[in-house]
């Protein structure tokens, strides 16, 4: 059997990466760390996935990734694409022990847990944040592949180390690009370099 023809692309530039945090829940309202557990949209959540619908439908993407959490999914779909492509790499940094607790609720662990963030401190049983650049690492090259513009439904704090290292920065950089349910961000680029478009941008 002969082999498959190679599928080359023809673009003047590179293409760019949309990024889209799911909307809100019930646990990121009230600011509790969420990875593995599935919890779908608020009703205020899917309202807002609606609102992305005419800015993501005026697009054209190559390629629609999304995470394979139920939240990210519904996102999704009520945002048009309900036949993206999961990818379980866009799943969400794993807190591990930390899950479902609040920032505060962390440091009152104290000693170690002192001032905690996410980007600083232990997360006992969780990624490491090289584990988590790793995976992204490898939606970036799945997107720098694809003939097009590529959508990513994801979440805040894995999409925000995507966005990092996307921009060759350190992944801890991802904790100055501050990332709200429901908004949009673009990897766009200048003289073939990843740079940002824009960020944290919100519809409704």
């Amino acid at each position: 059997m002969r082999p498959l023809p190679v599928r080359h692309c023809e673009r003047a530039a590179m293409n760019e990466i949309w990024i889209v945090r799911h909307g809100e829940t019930e646990w990121s309202a009230a600011g509790r760390h969420t990875s593995r557990t599935d919890i779908p949209l608020t009703e205020q959540g899917r309202i807002a996935a609606a609102g992305l619908a005419p800015v993501l439908g005026a697009q054209a993407f190559a390629l629609v990734l999304v995470s394979p959490r139920t939240r990210a999914l519904q996102t999704a779909a009520v945002a048009g694409f309900a036949d993206a492509e999961v990818d379980d790499d866009l799943r969400e940094w794993d807190y591990g022990d930390l899950e479902g607790k609040t920032s505060a609720e962390i440091e009152g662990r104290g000693r170690e847990f002192d001032g905690w963030t996410i980007w600083q401190g232990p997360v006992p049983g969780g990624e490491t944040i090289e584990e988590v650049a790793a995976r992204t690492g490898r939606v970036i090259a799945r997107a720098d592949a694809a003939c097009g513009d590529v959508l990513c439904f994801g979440h805040g704090h894995a999409s925000r180390v995507l966005a990092a290292v996307s921009l060759d920065l350190d992944p801890r950089a991802g904790a100055r690009l501050l990332l709200d349910p429901a908004t949009i961000g673009v990897l766009g680029s200048e003289h073939n370099v990843r740079a940002l478009r824009t960020w944290n941008t919100k519809v409704v």
